[in-house]
């Protein structure tokens, strides 16, 4: 099982994800693509990402807005997993 990070860790793995901000127990970031298919396009990629890695966010489709939000559940809160998932959706293309 992952480690729950402290604040002071947290607050250091923030800087690497510029974008995302802190909401308690969870992170989380709005993403806004070109159109609707290209926002399911998006989430659908995302729901790879996380299925290989076993660490599934909270996804929001809006539209052409797709919001995540992730937290380690098993931890009660957050762990390396989330920063690593978010450094993997940040890497993906993303056609505005």
């Amino acid at each position: 099982m992952a480690e729950k990070l402290t604040d002071a860790q947290i607050v250091e793995y923030l800087r690497s994800v510029p974008g995302w901000s802190r909401s308690g127990d969870a992170i989380s970031r709005k993403f806004t693509l070109k159109s609707f298919p290209a926002a399911l396009m998006f989430a659908s990629t995302v729901g790879h990402l996380a299925e290989a890695a076993d660490h599934h966010p909270d996804m929001l489709i809006q539209w052409k807005h797709v919001t995540l939000t992730l937290s380690t559940h098993s931890a009660g809160g957050l762990t390396e997993k989330d920063f690593a998932l978010a450094q993997q959706v940040d890497a993906l293309p993303q056609k505005a």
